[in-house]
This record gives C-alpha cells, structure tokens and sequence, in this order.
C-alpha cells in the first residue's frame, strides 16, 4: 500500500530565481521575485516520489496580518488542476524518483510584499499534511507586459529601476548643476525597510486588509510612499526644514545619498530623520520605488511655481528699491524644485495618460487630507487636462502658471508686469546610461510664446474657474512662505512696461557678471543702461542685493546702493559694482544664492524698469581618484583631495564618503581646522563588494560651508 507523501526538504532556488528577476542585486539568500514571471522551486520528500495520479498538491500563498481570499491576499491553487479559479498558477516541470521542481506564478496585478509560502497534500485514502515552505517578496515587474509599471525599454529599464546612483540637479536655470545621489535601492536591509515603510503609513493603520489588498496598484502604492516619505500626518521618513537653523539635524544640503537617511529612520524606531528639502524628498522617495520594482527618475524644474490660490498667478511684490517683499498669498518661485516621475499605465484615466506621472513628496499642500501630490500624468500637465487625477492643478502651476510683477509704495500696489514665461525652465532629468542632463520641458509644455502654448493655459484656466465652486481639492499650505525669486535676467527684467500700459519702453537695464562667481571671492558686475529713444534719459537706479532660500525666500538685505545715470539719445552706459566678501560672507545661505536687483524711474516719468539677477557662488568640486584596478572582494585605494576655497581659517571639518557596492556604509572622516587656501588629501581603503558600473559621492562640510562635492563612476570587476 502506498504511503502517504511527506516532504523532507524545500529549496527556494532563490538565487536562480532572483538572476531571473532581476533581484539578485539585493540578495540570493532569500527569494524576492517580480509578479507575473515565474520561478521555481524543488519539493524534496522523505518516503517516495510525487505520484500525479494519487497525489495533489495544493499551494497557498498569504500577504499580510489578515488574508483573504476575496481580497486576493490569499491564494489556493492546484498542482493537478490547469483550470484553477485562482490567478495564481503553478505546474510541474520535472519529476524525479525523491523529488519534484514546480513552478509557479502571480498574477501580474498581486499586490506585492512579503509572502508565507505553505503547501497541503491530499494523497491517497484522503490523508492531507500541511508543510510551511518558507516567505517570498513579491515586487513589481517592468519586465512583464501585462504589469501596470511595464517598460518596453531595457536601457529604461536598466536606468529608472536597476541603476543605484544618479545626479539631481540644482543651481538655477544659468548655471545647472549636478549634485552625485546615491540610491542605494539593493544595499543590505533597503527591501525590509521599504516594506516597513507600507506598513507604517495611516492607511495600513486604519485598515491593514484593505490597504495590503490595494497593493498591488501603482498608483495607490506610490501615493502611501509619496505619504510616508514626509513626516507631516505620520512617523514618515523625513522632517521638511527652510530655515538656517539645522542644529537639531542634519543640513539638508550635506547629504549624499538615501541609504543613511532610511536607515537612520529604521534604527531610531521610525522617528523622522532631520532635515530634508525637495531633492533629498525625491531622492529618498527615488530609492524605495526603484527598489519596490516601479521605474522611477528625479526631475528638477527651475524656477518653480508654487500657486496657493490656484488661479494659475504667481503674485511678486517689491518696494522702490528693487527687493522683494512678502506677501498675503504666500505665492512662490522657487530657484529650483525637485520631484519624481514614475512610469505605470493609468487605468483610472482616459486613454493616453499614462506613462510617466508626476509624485511629489515635498509636503508643500494637502490631497485629500493627506500631504502627497500626485500621482499626476505627465501628459495632463501638457494638454492642460487639469480636471484628472490626482492634483494635476498644483503641478500645472509649478510649470506654466503666469507671473504678476507689482510695486507697492505708500501702501498702494501698483502693477509693473505680467509674465507669461518665467515659470518653469529646463525641467531636467539624468540621460539613460550617461552622466549628461537630459531637458525634458517639452514634455511639460509646449514652446513657451507659442499660440498652443497659450491655448492649453487659457483651458486649464477655464476647468479651473468651472470647477472653484466645489472648492480647492488641496488644502493649507504648509511649506514656509516668503517672497518669489526671479529668473535671472529674465524677459520681463529687461523690457519691463510702463505703470502707464500706452507707454513703449525707451530705457533696458542689464546686469552683467565680469567675472565667475567663486566662493570667498568678490562679486563685480556692471549695470547695463540702454537708452533707446531720441531724447536725453535721467535715471535714478536703486540697487539692492539679499540672499535668497532655494525655495525662493529672501534673507535681508545686505548691500544698497544707489546710480544717477544720464543717457543721451541711443547711448549705453555701464554702472560698475563690487560686493565684497567681507559685505556677503555672514549673510550668506546654505544656498550659496545672492539676488541682485534693480529699479530704475525716470525724473520726469512713471516708467518703472525693473531688473534682476540670481548669482549662485561656486565651490571647487572635491577630487577623486581610484589607484588602481577595482575588483570584487580586494582592497582597493581611493584618494581623495579637498580644499578650504576661503581666505580665512575653517572649523569642524568633516569628510563624508559612500558608494553602494563599494563601502558597506557611509564613510565619516573628521578633519578638524583647515587653514586659509589649505589643499589636502587623504588615502581611504575599503574591499568592493558588488561588480560592474559603481559610484563614489563625496561631501564635505564645515562652520562655514555645508556641501563641496564630488564624485567618481568607478567599474569594478569580477574577482578572477
């Protein structure tokens, strides 16, 4: 008589599986698949083999603290059966005398997470045993043409999932640079932390079956992460801070990558880690969609609107000395803002909106209660469709809404111009497979000045007013307020109208830098006055200049100074000016930004000429060099050369130092006081542990400078 089955041992396989699904980079050691795609695994057992006829093998998988069938976060499926009501399959692909490997399959709409893998067996004369096999993660499959995050693209793929570094750009829109990120997405315990992540949001808190059943949508998922990246409704990952005082914290500008920020978060029992701004928000944000399977990149609009009253205007004030002032809306330009962009179909739109869409983790307004924004389609921002979900308005605004210009003098506001152009310049993005700056603004919106570019506006504007009544879909804003940047040396500073709208501009202002802008040096520039007219121009220019917050909040003013200029007919003058460092040094931002401007009349006219300029100071970028060849699991050398740029002596020096696969974590060197001018270097040794294309980010800070950078790609190879 036969006896019934038993089983002696499972193997999960998990470190074929994991080369096939593209997982192996965050372990082999444990089973983490993509749904959709199958993997396979090996039954041993302890008395005989797997009779098909007299055997059944029946497979139940659960997610979750409370599974369920009708929510799908449990499923029962057969072996024997090929017509199972279950979306979850699995068959027998070879049989042997002690042993059976069987593949199976999810769905590809199962809600990822981690999974309890059992089997029952019903052998003959109805004897059943039950067997725990072992847990699984379930991640999302861009691989699998029928995942909602489906990308037909390898080198796409390759970029916005599997690479685990990148740039973030920052700056302002004349000198754009890129900030080294380190992702990190498949470094040790990144997965675990990701999923706790989901499981701390409000909505696994207020209903863990419902929330572990929604998890098999991107668009859900990446609104609880964009949630639980910000601290504001919850024990998210980040504390948002724009002031200057970060004593309690980190500066947000020392960072360089996201694995330090998540783990940070994890040891410390879920407390919020401080401090973040956009980019380390985006970036964090980057690293657990990436790592939970949805390609994901970081965007960073210059010269982003932050519209409160959503009527598509960015109100900016000023007093007669050119400096910009506060005001009741709290509308913003800031220099630079930063968001993510991830790719998944959009079902729950028309067709066509899908692709990539638009997730802002920066808690800045309300949706639905909760501070996240997005997930909003990138081509509903274009066409002006600003009636689709989710906050389209908002991310509209942030890069086509127009700029109002006004002057207020005794305590009267007076109009000075209205911009249809300043607002969103050279929406930048990482290349794929490359270290260049791809601009992607034509994805945003057409041309700026052209008629469709006008016309999509004027619609957004029209399903905007038709839907006021019903009120604002966001609510307060929380981002800290202050007054607008400028563009630098925009349209509108050049050829700003008269109060008087008949009027024609006779007379431009023009700033211009004589030399670069380095750190611990003096600024000089000039003042370019054209008059264009047939008759003799007196000016009187006053000038100003104030440090400014990347989100576009003024420090005080630190420098005035005030031009008589007279022109004579088609004449160009040039009025020269100098801000030392000694003038600039105490007032300056982690920023590095200083705004110039100036506001120019007439003796005998109205005509009001304004004009402005941002001037963001460089530091000399840290220098990296590898000595030698770099391969897996040997010592490997890397110097690393610094410099203090000032002209006086510096404190509390320290030198961080990271790269995933190549440092088990971050590298922390305290070096103390570096005199005036001091160039150095220091010899770091570490042992590469992960082959192929890897990513050195360095920062260094100190009492007076929080953020020299640097970065070196380094391709390790494999042991021989």
């Amino acid at each position: 008589m036969a006896q019934g089955l038993e089983v002696a041992l499972t193997d999960l396989q998990s470190s074929r599986n994991n080369v096939q699904h593209h997982t192996e980079e965050i372990t082999v050691d444990h089973l983490l698949v993509r749904r959709g795609q199958a993997f396979n695994l090996t039954l041993y057992f302890r008395n005989r083999g797997f009779q098909p006829g007299l055997d059944n093998i029946i497979f139940v998988v659960e997610t979750g603290p409370l599974p369920d069938l009708a929510l799908g976060t449990r499923a029962v499926f057969s072996l024997a059966r090929h017509h199972s009501p279950s979306p979850w399959i699995a068959w027998l692909e070879t049989n042997g005398a002690t042993s059976t490997e069987v593949s199976l399959c999810a769905p590809p709409t199962a809600a990822v997470g981690r999974y309890l893998l059992k089997i029952h067996i019903d052998s003959f004369q109805g004897s059943v045993t039950a067997y725990q096999l072992g847990e699984f993660i379930l991640l999302f499959n861009p691989w699998c043409p029928e995942d909602a995050v489906y990308l037909d693209s390898e080198p796409q793929r390759q970029e916005y999932v599997m690479n685990d570094y990148g740039f973030i750009y920052q700056g302002s829109k004349n000198w754009i640079r890129p900030c080294p990120w380190n992702y990190g997405q498949f470094e040790d315990k990144i997965i675990d932390i990701c999923l706790k992540l989901l499981d701390k949001s409000l909505h696994f808190q207020t209903d863990p079956a419902t929330d572990c059943a929604l998890r098999g949508s991107p668009v859900y998922v990446s609104r609880v992460v964009c949630a639980m990246i910000n601290s504001n409704d919850d024990n998210g990952v980040l504390n948002g801070k724009w002031s200057e005082n970060y004593t309690d914290g980190a500066n947000p500008a020392e960072w360089t990558g996201s694995v330090a920020i998540l783990k940070q978060w994890n040891a410390t029992g879920c407390q919020p880690v401080r401090y973040g701004q956009c980019w380390v928000f985006a970036a964090v944000m980057c690293t657990v969609m990436r790592c939970l399977g949805i390609p994901t990149r970081v965007i960073t609009n210059f010269d982003s609107g932050h519209d409160t009253d959503g009527n598509l205007i960015i109100d900016e004030y000023y007093d007669n000395t050119g400096r910009i002032l506060g005001n009741k809306k709290k509308d913003t330009i800031w220099n630079f803002h930063v968001w993510n962009e991830c790719w998944m179909a959009r079902k729950d739109l028309p067709p066509g909106y899908g692709g990539w869409q638009v997730l802002d983790a920066t808690p800045q307004e309300m949706s639905n209660g909760i501070y996240c924004c997005g997930p909003a389609s990138v081509r509903a921002i274009k066409e002006g469709e600003v009636d689709l979900n989710y906050d389209t308005p908002f991310v509209f605004s942030m890069v086509n809404a127009d700029c109002m210009s006004w002057l207020v003098q005794g305590g009267k506001e007076q109009k000075l111009h209205q911009d249809t152009s300043s607002v969103g310049n050279f929406i930048s993005t990482k290349s794929i497979q490359s270290d260049e700056r791809d601009d992607i603004t034509e994805n945003y919106k057409y041309e700026e000045g052209s008629l469709q570019e006008r016309q999509v506006f004027l619609k957004a504007l029209q399903k905007l007013k038709a839907r006021s009544f019903h009120g604002s879909q966001r609510g307060a804003e929380l981002q800290p307020s202050g007054p607008t940047s400028l563009s630098q040396d925009s349209p509108r500073s050049l050829h700003t109208p008269s109060l008087r709208p008949s009027d024609v501009v006779q007379v431009s202002l023009k700033f211009k830098l004589l030399d670069p802008p380095n750190m611990g040096q003096d600024i000089c520039f000039v003042l370019l006055a054209l008059n264009m007219s047939s008759q003799f121009k007196d000016l009187k220019v006053n000038l100003s200049a104030q440090s400014l917050l990347h989100d576009g909040s003024p420090l005080s003013p630190f420098w005035q100074d005030t031009a008589f200029i007279t022109l004579s007919p088609k004449e160009a003058k040039t009025y020269p000016c100098k801000i030392s460092y000694s003038q600039y040094s105490q007032y300056l931002s982690t920023d590095k930004l200083i705004r110039i401007s100036a506001l120019g009349e007439e003796k005998s006219s109205p005509e009001k000429i304004l004009v402005n300029k941002i001037i963001t100071l460089s530091y000399p970028s840290i220098t990296i060099n590898v000595l030698g060849a770099a391969v897996v699991n040997q010592p490997l050398s890397i110097q690393v050369i610094f410099s203090n740029p000032l002209s006086e002596q510096v404190e509390d020096c320290v030198l961080t130092v990271e790269g995933s696969g190549l440092f088990k974590k971050q590298q922390k060197v305290f070096l103390g006081v570096l005199k005036p001018q001091h160039r150095a270097s220091i010899i770091l040794e570490t042992v590469p542990f992960k082959s192929g294309q890897r990513q050195i980010q360095a920062n260094m800070r100190s009492n007076k400078f929080k953020d020299i950078k640097g970065y070196r790609n380094v391709y390790v190879d494999f042991a021989l």
